[in-house]
């Protein structure tokens, strides 16, 4: 039985903003607005970093160009418990892959992160990420 990904997620994970200049990035969202810096890793030769405040947590990177305009944000990210059940129920729903099959980042958080992204129907990126436990 194919179901909606809502059951195979637990909650909105994160959005996805590419940085001009991630350190700027990191200073404005953390001084001027007051998030907090909950992790900061590299991704090859980028760093990435997440900022929090309550329940938003926004991922930010150096490397791909920044848009510089309003509709800048890159994705949105939903956590998921069970990537492998998520990935089988998305191809169920036949949903438009950006990723042939789960990627996976080793150096974010502890033990990394594994995900796929789908497009939505306005070309939105959307995410299902499970940080490994």
């Amino acid at each position: 039985m194919v179901l909606p990904m809502t059951r195979f997620t637990t909650d909105f994970q994160h959005s996805g903003m590419p940085a001009k200049d991630l350190d700027e990035t990191i200073k404005f969202y953390t001084e001027t607005l007051g998030f907090e810096l909950a992790g900061l890793f590299r991704n090859g030769e980028n760093r990435c970093a997440f900022l929090r405040y309550g329940h938003l947590t926004i991922e930010t990177w150096e490397g791909d160009p920044a848009p510089m305009t309003t509709g800048a944000i890159s994705h949105w990210a939903f956590d998921t418990p069970d990537i492998e059940a998520a990935f089988k129920n998305a191809q169920e729903l036949g949903l438009n892959f950006k990723d042939t099959e789960i990627q996976s980042i080793p150096t974010f958080w502890e033990k990394g992160i594994r995900y796929f992204n789908i497009y939505g129907p306005n070309g939105e990126t959307i995410e299902f990420c499970q940080i490994v436990k």
